[in-house]
């Protein structure tokens, strides 16, 4: 087994799928600068990338509706778009491990490459179309809801919110009811993909936890649940 071919088997390890056509993986990793001025070389991304997109969409909006059936429509697309911004998708695409794998031209590769939002987001779509086309929407279905949708949701930004901590911080200091602090209750996991427990507390008792791939995510969780135990925060509907 060559180094690439063993780089494409971790990869599709951590996705849970292996594909019957490996090209097609090759095909959703390889960036326009690596084949720029070469026609010999394999076919980029950016077609792979807009079937992915669709796919991705849709997965997601299934997803939505079979979870939130009180959600209404105006509030199911805000929180798809939520879910499928390119950041959110970077931040999946990085925790899959793909900034690795990208087969990047020389000018790119010296300018970071690897670490551009657009790039790295467009890839991972690249590589859900890749899904799709090698063992249709059933296994891609199935990829995006095991391995891609909870790293979006852990990811996702409302640009017009408050953070939860925020938002809990003025709530406490508002009231005068006490004072916060946050304790790491746990981490699994091996080093490369660890997940974290956050307890809150309020004047020493616990008032939320919360979990997630960082600290960050996880105290945001925590800060979250407490929200919702105080009654500031309702369950989206």
């Amino acid at each position: 087994m060559t180094k690439q071919q063993s780089q494409l088997a971790t990869l599709e390890e951590t996705l849970e799928y292996t594909f019957t056509d490996r090209s097609l993986l090759e095909a959703a990793l390889t960036h326009t600068s690596f084949v720029k001025g070469d026609g010999k070389r394999q076919t980029h991304n950016e077609r792979l990338e807009f079937l992915g997109d669709a796919v991705l969409e849709l997965c997601v909006s299934e997803h939505l509706y079979l979870q939130q059936p009180l959600m209404q429509e105006g509030a199911m697309t805000r929180h798809r778009a939520r879910l499928v911004c390119e950041r959110a998708l970077y931040s999946a695409a990085v925790s899959l491990g793909i900034p690795a794998f990208l087969r990047l031209g020389n000018g790119e590769e010296l300018t970071g490459g690897r670490s551009k939002p657009s790039i790295v987001s467009d890839a991972l779509e690249a590589v859900l179309g890749a899904i799709y086309l090698d063992g249709g929407l059933e296994n891609a279905k199935r990829v995006i809801q095991a391995r891609v949708i909870r790293l979006l949701a852990e990811a996702r930004v409302d640009e017009t919110d408050k953070d939860y901590k925020t938002r809990l911080q003025e709530y406490v200091q508002k009231g005068h009811i006490g004072y916060l602090e946050y304790e790491c209750m746990d981490e699994i996991g091996p080093e490369h993909q660890k997940r974290f427990t956050i307890c809150v507390r309020l004047s020493g008792e616990a008032i939320g936890e919360g979990s997630g791939l960082n600290k960050q995510s996880a105290g945001q969780e925590a800060a979250r649940a407490a929200l919702l135990r105080l009654g500031v925060l309702e369950e989206e509907a």
